[in-house]
Parts: structure tokens; C-alpha cells; sequence
């Protein structure tokens, strides 16, 4: 496999446009290989991984709105 990816970006708390190619493909082919492993070599062909970055703030639990500081301890 090609690693043609540019330097991955550092996390900065999971919010949109912090994850950088080189870790997208690591999850990518990570997630495809714990499925294999869970359900054999045909599913390597068959695993689709979606990575969806969520803006910071738009997401919540329990009814809460979670921002990076909040999550960090910061708010």
C-alpha cells in the first residue's frame, strides 16, 4: 500500500478539520482489519469506514451541547 498522504494534522479535541490524511487512512484500514478479523478476509472488500468530523459544538449527550473546552475541562 501507498502512503502518499500528506503529514497528518496533530488532534486538537476531535473537531472538524483536526484529523489529518495519515490518520484517516489508519482508521480507514484500521476499522477494515478489526472487521476482517471479526468476520473474515471477505470482509475487507466489503468494509466501508466513514469518518464524519462534527464542528465543534455540533454534537451533544444527555441533552448537553459538548464543545472542545468542555470536554478538555476548560469551560
Amino acid at each position: 500500500m501507498t502512503t502518499d498522504h500528506p503529514p497528518a494534522t496533530p488532534p486538537s479535541g476531535g473537531r472538524a478539520g483536526t484529523v489529518g490524511a495519515e490518520d484517516k487512512r489508519k482508521i480507514v484500514e484500521r476499522t477494515t482489519d478489526l472487521c476482517a478479523e471479526i468476520y473474515g478476509e471477505r470482509a475487507h472488500a466489503n468494509t466501508v469506514a466513514l469518518i464524519d468530523e462534527v464542528a465543534d459544538g455540533g454534537w451533544g449527550f444527555g441533552g448537553n451541547v459538548l464543545t472542545t473546552a468542555m470536554l478538555n475541562g476548560d469551560a
